[in-house]
């Protein structure tokens, strides 16, 4: 519709998650208007996110080092992980300042409609993170839809002869909901009042 760098503009914000056509072109037109010491201050973050933000060599959390600060933090409890589906999730459960163990970030969930199954996440690696024996519980954070569901059910599954114990969060997180929309209050009694899924053995 437009001509040059407006549209190639327009082009690469519409590809961005939750950002339509029409909201691409309302975002454009907004930089278009904003001062340019704002727009090369938003350039600059975007250029220093991809060239310095990376995912943690352990967890898969983001990171500006070979690790995160979580896994760097020798306070935190090694014997629990918490197990989530983005980076993101990890950030709303700190927030909730309930949780003091150690994070492991799938990188999404099973979906067979998506093509995602077990051997494009993370899985894997939180099998070799429980060999040394360290680990006594693994607390299931996925979001509680049915693609959560279905990933919490397959690594419970894994863990079943292990004795590792697992739970998963407690109710008051809405089912078909984001684990990154829930209030800190919510999130934090479904940490409180998770369930056990399985003994270890």
């Amino acid at each position: 519709m437009y001509e040059g760098p407006i549209q190639e503009l327009i082009d690469e914000l519409g590809r961005l998650p939750g950002v339509g056509p029409k909201s691409a072109q309302r975002i454009a037109f907004h930089i278009l208007q904003t001062d340019k010491a704002d727009v090369v201050k938003l350039a600059e973050a975007l250029t220093t996110v991809a060239e310095k933000v990376r995912f943690c060599d352990i967890c898969f959390n983001i990171a500006e080092e070979a690790t995160c600060r979580v896994c760097r933090d020798p306070r935190r409890d090694h014997t629990t992980i918490c197990v989530v589906e983005e980076p993101k999730d990890v950030g709303a459960i700190e927030r909730t300042r309930e949780f003091r163990g150690l994070y492991h970030v799938l990188g999404g969930a099973i979906s067979p409609i998506d093509h995602v199954g077990p051997g494009d996440l993370h899985i894997r690696e939180l099998l070799t993170r429980l060999a040394d024996g360290t680990v006594t519980e693994i607390i299931l954070a996925t979001d509680p839809n049915l693609e959560g569901e279905a990933t919490a059910t397959f690594i419970t599954r894994l863990l079943a002869d292990t004795d590792v114990t697992v739970s998963r969060l407690a109710s008051g997180l809405p089912v078909g909901g984001d684990l990154e929309y829930a209030d800190e209050v919510t999130l934090g009694r479904a940490f409180s009042g998770r369930r056990r899924v399985s003994q270890g053995a």
